[in-house]
């Protein structure tokens, strides 16, 4: 008799009756587990990267709307938030019950994917719509904002997922409003200061997720707090230097909010190259911003060990978390010389 043949023969309710209760009760948990274990295998599996500009038109189409200035970079934060919800297994960092309480990189990878549709719906609401300081903000964009903060682990009276549908339902009337002659209150401005703003948000993003990484194998660090202002002041005295370690539990955490985030920012990089493009092109910037999301998407590669690996350093087994700063790094380095273009240039 096949392997397969045995198991579907074990499976049979005359096996079963046979057996006896403890063996059908044994089955059964064996089962449960063996399920469970298929269902954490298929739902931590990444989103595919998607093509901005096809999504964007796609948006169009169903709206019987036109593709206008800032119109790409918001259908791109629609979708990744509504990739959060509609992927396999849908949002599970909030979940109480097996088997995504169980699960740990893919509520990380959640968590890195949200942070930047925050920071990009702040920015579209403060920055992006609005002409000046003194104007009036979007009520959509700032109901969106609202929502997407809520608490990602909110399960119950509302759970974080109605929230977010919320402000994807905000974010969609906003798009609405934007591709319309007649509502001159919805607008995008696609200005080089702008853009500079949001920069400066990725810009600490990037940085602080490059000093957790690197701090997988821990390291010295010397308090810089204070240098470069002779005359700065802080709220209470810090030690000169510190033991900066990532917890050995938090490694694999870290890397994967890692790679939800920077599989956020390639998209959202790719929008804005599509929405500021007059400024990119005056500014001889484009190629620039290329290279931050050719670094990014070094980030993205597959990763073939079973488990997020912490060798020191030159040591014999790999580090994947400073593999993933040293991509992370290279991209703010690149990032930092595209502000100072923008601003400079």
């Amino acid at each position: 008799m096949s392997a397969a043949a045995k198991i579907i023969d074990m499976y049979k309710p005359s096996t079963w009756k046979e057996k006896g209760l403890k063996w059908t009760i044994g089955m059964f948990f064996v089962t449960l587990v063996l399920l469970m274990l298929l269902l954490m295998f298929l739902w931590s599996r990444e989103p595919d990267q998607f093509d901005v500009n096809a999504n964007a038109q796609q948006m169009a189409e169903e709206m019987n709307a036109k593709v206008v200035n800032g119109f790409t970079t918001t259908a791109t934060l629609y979708k990744l938030v509504d990739t959060l919800l509609e992927k396999s297994g849908g949002f599970i960092e909030n979940d109480k019950l097996p088997p995504g309480v169980f699960m740990d990189n893919m509520p990380n990878w959640e968590f890195g994917v949200i942070t930047q549709a925050r920071d990009m719906s702040l920015t579209l609401r403060n920055d992006f719509s609005r002409s000046q300081s003194q104007s009036s903000e979007d009520e959509d964009l700032v109901n969106a904002a609202t929502k997407l903060h809520t608490d990602t682990s909110l399960w119950i009276l509302p759970p974080a997922e109605s929230q977010y549908r919320d402000g994807l339902k905000s974010l969609f009337n906003y798009l609405r409003r934007l591709s319309d002659d007649n509502d001159a209150d919805a607008q995008f401005y696609a200005r080089a200061d702008n853009l500079v703003d949001w920069l400066g948000l990725v810009k600490k993003r990037l940085g602080s997720l490059s000093q957790r990484l690197s701090a997988s194998v821990g390291k010295d660090q010397l308090n810089i707090d204070l240098a470069g202002d002779a005359e700065a002041k802080q709220s209470t005295p810090s030690a000169s230097s510190q033991r900066v370690k990532t917890s050995w539990f938090e490694i694999d955490d870290v890397f994967y909010e890692a790679r939800g985030q920077t599989w956020a920012l390639i998209h959202l990089l790719k929008a804005i190259e599509i929405d500021f493009s007059s400024v990119l092109e005056k500014k001889n910037a484009r190629v620039s911003l290329r290279q931050i999301i050719r670094e990014l998407e070094g980030t993205q590669q597959t990763v073939w060990s079973p488990m997020i690996l912490n060798g020191k350093g030159f040591g014999l087994v790999t580090n994947h978390s400073l593999v993933m700063a040293s991509y992370i790094s290279r991209a703010n380095a690149a990032l930092i010389d595209l502000e100072t273009l923008l601003k400079e240039g």
